[in-house]
């Protein structure tokens, strides 16, 4: 099992502050879990959220439309 943060260590992972996190849960676009009143976020759903979000890089193709 992944260790869970809270949502102050998963802003500091994030480099983000604690009020986009809770943002994040809010809108539910982050995975948490609810242990009584409060709210922790696996190691591994921080992960995946930072992995959706990443854009891959153009290539000389996707800038050109032709081989390079």
């Amino acid at each position: 099992m992944d260790p869970l943060l809270t949502v102050s260590e998963a802003a500091d992972r994030l480099n983000t502050s604690v009020r986009f996190v809770r943002r994040l849960i809010a809108e539910r676009r982050i995975e948490f879990v609810k242990v009584g009143r409060h709210v922790r976020i696996s190691e591994s759903a921080l992960i995946a959220f930072v992995v959706a979000g990443t854009v891959a890089p153009l290539t000389a193709y996707d800038v050109s439309g032709r081989a390079a």
